[in-house]
């Protein structure tokens, strides 16, 4: 994979605004956020609301921000933690690295390839609407896919340890993405997504 991609192109032909800034980490230093996030993080297994009936997902979460936001989605609300030291160093580097800044961060914990998310949009109201969301990633390298909503339309990345996207515009109206599962994972990921709530 090409370290250093061109963060000008989008990725997406239509509807919205897909950016890759390649590895912004190298592999040592992943590996050592990677064991670090996975170490300290205040993980918790997610509960979503399908049919009417809760389920708990094998996938763990952490919610920090730079106040207690509430954020609803699946029918669940978490409250914002305050962000430790060192997620605060790493919003830091992605902040200058997007000249954008974020109010909060939504870390995913996938144990192995069993894990995945299937196709949803980060739509939900208390977001910002057609805000940046940034997404870094730590550990096993996976497959991100994005599905149009109308149009046969499909992207493919594939998310190295470090890797740094930018999600941002119409994107959320108009596409769905998915973190698909597959066997041939065997190591956990963690993927961090840094985003905006609503503040009025």
């Amino acid at each position: 994979m090409d370290l250093f991609q061109n963060p000008d192109e989008n990725l997406l032909p239509q509807d919205g605004t897909l950016l890759d800034f390649g590895c912004i980490y190298s592999v040592q230093e992943s590996q050592r956020l990677f064991d670090e996030l996975l170490a300290s993080a205040n993980w918790k297994n997610d509960e979503v609301t399908l049919f009417g009936k809760k389920h708990i997902t094998a996938r763990k979460t952490a919610w920090y921000g730079t106040k207690d936001f509430a954020y609803t989605y699946s029918n669940s609300t978490r409250f914002a933690e305050p962000f430790t030291g060192e997620l605060l160093s790493i919003k830091d580097k992605v902040e200058d690295h997007l000249k954008e800044s974020f109010n909060s961060c939504l870390l995913n914990l996938y144990h192995d390839g069993n894990e995945g998310m299937g196709y949803h949009a980060d739509d939900e109201k208390d977001l910002v609407r057609h805000g940046s969301i940034a997404s870094l990633s730590f550990g096993a390298t996976r497959k991100f896919v994005f599905k149009h909503n109308t149009e046969p339309l499909k992207k493919e990345l594939i998310l190295h340890p470090g890797q740094l996207i930018l999600m941002k515009d119409e994107i959320q109206d108009f596409w769905k993405h998915a973190l698909p599962k597959s066997k041939k994972v065997k190591a956990p990921r963690i993927n961090l997504t840094f985003r905006n709530i609503r503040t009025n």
